[in-house]
């Protein structure tokens, strides 16, 4: 067996060891839980840096709106297209299609061409909400 197969192993019993049985999460939820309680301890995460290199896929979503196939179809240059979301209201912080948190638009730039999301209420990993 090879060095990596047998890093596997050790890293698979200390997340057994970290996680609660009585509520199910997934492989990746489970490794971000073992990570951060790692790291809340004062401890380097063991068997988890490659898995923390992993790229994720976050996006800010400022708000969505439905409407029917022929008014997309209508939809040209200078269209403006209500969302379900008020001005002043926070921002959705989505990491590979879940919701982790929520924060409002700020400007990055003093020239006012880069914008970011300063973090309101992060949403913890009990119950966190599916984007589609």
């Amino acid at each position: 067996m090879s060095q990596e197969g047998s890093d596997i192993r050790p890293a698979a019993a200390e997340l057994q060891s970290i996680m609660d049985p009585a509520e199910p999460e997934s492989p990746a939820d489970a490794l971000f839980k073992a990570a951060a309680q790692q790291a809340a301890a004062g401890q380097k995460p063991h068997h988890l840096e490659t898995v923390l290199q992993i790229p994720v896929s976050v996006k800010v979503v400022l708000g969505s709106a439905t409407m029917p196939v022929a008014n997309v179809l209508k939809l040209g240059r200078g269209a403006v297209v209500p969302l379900d979301r008020k001005v002043g209201e926070p921002v959705d912080v989505v990491v590979n299609g879940r919701v982790i948190a929520r924060g409002e638009v700020v400007v990055l730039d003093e020239d006012n061409s880069r914008f970011g999301v300063s973090l309101t209420e992060v949403i913890g990993t009990g119950t966190p909400t599916r984007v589609v």
